[in-house]
């Protein structure tokens, strides 16, 4: 399991609730920036599951009932990988919001946000899909979905761009620390001009 400081992450969601559009977790999966699975756990469900979503997850209720483990545990185990960790994925907040934590936005690296990225759907959130057949010259979600995969393809993406996604983010964070600089002496100047009256 070699964990490295830079992780990909995605996940399946089955339907609950009663059209199914409730999302509840179903499996995750984690590769490092080799590429290699270093977790990979398919999800018991919580609630009553509508819709197995199977075109799209590849998942049924046999799959699941047989191979499932605990949200609880499976949440826990993920939570302890990616902690302190460059996590990089495809529209990821959908999958923290599965996963039922947070983790720190500097931390993340999302293929559906990157401005250049965004600039190939016109400034909309572009697919993985897209993304993959425009950047990687290659076809992924080709019938089910495979979080590995899907994983990986995030992947390819942000280290193919990494030098200037990086360049970028370093950039930011000199743009916000000296806004906040200035922003404090002009608070500074502020507070000695009361002691002036």
């Amino acid at each position: 399991n070699n964990i490295t400081h830079r992780l990909a992450l995605d996940c399946e969601m089955v339907g609950s609730g009663k059209d199914g559009s409730d999302n509840q977790l179903a499996r995750v999966s984690i590769v490092n920036v080799y590429g290699d699975t270093v977790y990979d756990k398919i999800v018991l469900p919580r609630e009553h599951v509508t819709d197995y979503r199977s075109l799209i997850t590849g998942l049924n209720r046999q799959i699941i009932s047989a191979k499932g483990v605990p949200f609880k545990l499976v949440q826990a185990e993920v939570a302890e990988i990616v902690k302190d960790k460059v996590v990089i994925g495809h529209d990821i907040k959908h999958d923290f919001t599965v996963l039922e934590f947070s983790h720190p936005k500097p931390m993340i690296r999302d293929t559906a946000k990157y401005k250049p990225f965004k600039a190939l759907s016109k400034g909309n959130t572009p697919s993985l899909k897209k993304l993959c057949s425009e950047i990687l010259k290659i076809s992924v979600q080709e019938g089910a979905h495979d979080s590995i995969e899907d994983a990986r393809s995030a992947l390819q993406l942000y280290r193919m761009h990494r030098t200037s996604w990086e360049r970028s983010i370093k950039k930011y964070k000199k743009k916000v620390q000296k806004n906040d600089s200035a922003d404090d002496s002009e608070k500074k100047e502020g507070s000695d001009d009361a002691l002036d009256d």
